[in-house]
């Protein structure tokens, strides 16, 4: 079973900086991810998904493949491709995995502006390890399916390092 977490940043950068450590971790077996989004609420109040997998370029690139075979069997590989292509956006654009994009939507408009949450669907990890490497950051918790005893570890690293930071 995966867990949920989302924690939320003062800055887009902020968050990335915090995915791109857990995606190291991730390589260190510490962690393992099977989707990390950050949402940003833009100044005009949207919310703006930076999705760690483009579905849509994905689909488009698998899709002129099979186009391309497809097309050189049928003696047409440019009409292939091109089909191929087209057909593979639709589809990757449709096709959605990982967290539900309307759900970080609907947390994320609670934000002020400017403001990212991370959200990071977790199926395993190292909990004092991970969260030693980024309490650095701080953040707030928005929402966790974690179970009490380890949000709660979460709560009191994020407000270490809170505690720590200067005041600006």
């Amino acid at each position: 079973m995966s867990d949920l977490v989302a924690i939320v940043y003062p800055s887009e950068a902020e968050a990335e900086d915090v995915r791109q450590r857990l995606l190291r971790l991730q390589k260190e077996y510490l962690i393992t991810i099977s989707d990390a989004v950050i949402a940003v609420k833009t100044d005009s109040g949207g919310i703006k998904l930076n999705q760690l997998v483009n579905t849509t370029a994905m689909g488009a690139m698998t899709g002129s493949f099979w186009g391309l075979l497809i097309g050189v069997i049928f003696l047409n590989p440019i009409l292939g491709v091109a089909v191929g292509a087209a057909s593979g956006a639709l589809g990757g654009a449709l096709s959605d995995f990982g967290i539900d994009d309307a759900f970080m939507k609907e947390l994320s408009a609670s934000l002020h502006p400017g403001n990212a949450a991370l959200f990071v669907l977790i199926k395993n990890m190292t909990a004092d390890k991970v969260l030693k490497e980024i309490k650095y950051a701080g953040g707030t918790v928005l929402k966790t399916s974690l179970d009490d005893a380890k949000e709660q570890a979460l709560r009191d690293a994020l407000a270490s390092a809170a505690a720590e930071r200067p005041a600006a």
